[in-house]
């Protein structure tokens, strides 16, 4: 019996040049080298249509730009191998129309067998590919770039390092921002006393609970003043009332 396939992000792009790029340097690199996970890249321009291997076309309707075809995506589509368990594998396109991609997501991807990651490039891609695959469309956020790779990078970087052994510290990743809704609390370091500013006294009073308390309220107070979004989901999780916790 051999051994066990590692997570596995297969990514369908015009730029298979931008890949692994960063996520082939630090832990996500040490990681790609041990096996921990492992990246696959699938040029889209070989199934493009005639001598010049075109993937994109003009949209119907008129208007500016171009479209990647749905007939060369779904070529790309059939040499990646369509899985048969989407919970095991999902497949996903990155587009600014998409559900934002949250912590809750990673953990999500980071709990399957693998993902294929189709990164957009023009206008967008023909609707018809996105229905008959039942493609899940998933954003990095209420901006427009010029491709999908960077959307892709991101998206990979925040799942590995959810993949056992790959940060080496698993406390590290549940105490950070998002992982129970809110943001991280602050972080200090040696030296006590910089530019006049001192490292809060709880924080080296070796008292643990009061430390947890700390940062605790620090997480809910940051989380509350910078992203009353997330607070008011959290509040509602906990069932406490946003408006009346004026003091943390």
């Amino acid at each position: 019996m051999g051994a066990a396939r590692p997570w596995t992000a297969r990514v369908i792009t015009l730029l298979p040049e931008a890949f692994p790029g960063i996520l082939g340097l630090s832990l996500t690199g040490k990681a790609l080298e041990q096996g921990l996970w492992a990246l696959e890249t699938l040029d889209l321009r070989p199934f493009g249509e005639g001598r010049h291997r075109n993937v994109d076309d003009t949209p119907a309707g008129g208007g500016a730009g171009m479209v990647l075809r749905a007939d060369v995506m779904g070529r790309a589509l059939a040499e990646a191998g369509e899985p048969q368990q989407r919970a095991s594998w999902p497949l996903i396109y990155l587009s600014p129309r998409g559900r934002r991609f949250d912590q809750a997501m990673a953990r999500r991807f980071a709990a399957a067998d693998g993902v294929t990651l189709i990164c957009g490039r023009f206008e967008g891609l023909d609707e018809r590919v996105i229905e008959h695959f039942g493609i899940e469309e998933v954003s990095i956020g209420d901006f427009v770039l010029t491709g999908g790779e960077i959307a892709a990078t991101a998206l990979i970087d925040a799942t590995v390092r959810l993949i056992p052994r790959v940060l080496g510290n698993q406390a590290s990743t549940e105490e950070e921002s998002f992982s129970e809704g809110l943001l991280e609390h602050p972080h200090y370091t040696k030296p006590a006393v910089w530019e006049g500013r001192a490292i809060p006294e709880v924080l080296l009073s070796g008292h643990h609970a009061k430390i947890a308390a700390w940062r605790r309220a620090e997480a809910e107070r940051l989380t509350k003043e910078r992203r009353p979004d997330l607070w008011r989901a959290y509040c509602e999780h906990h069932g406490r009332d946003p408006d009346r916790d004026h003091e943390l």
